[in-house]
């Protein structure tokens, strides 16, 4: 079984990394000016702007 990809807000990152908001439809339409985040192990994430969005972890 593998590491979940996608967040709630007030879940713990897994791993140190930049965090960002995608939406529902993200491969459709991109999230003008989403919100991102740097976050230790452990840290919970913050609130999303969207009730529809989750944290995933940027691609470097």
């Amino acid at each position: 079984m593998g590491e979940r990809t996608e967040f709630n807000a007030g879940d713990r990152a897994p791993n140190n990394g930049v965090y960002i908001e995608v939406g529902e439809n993200d491969f459709h339409m991109g999230i003008n000016d989403p919100k991102m985040v740097e976050l230790q192990k452990g840290e919970r994430f913050p609130e999303l702007t969207n009730h529809n969005r989750k944290w995933k972890r940027k691609k470097q």
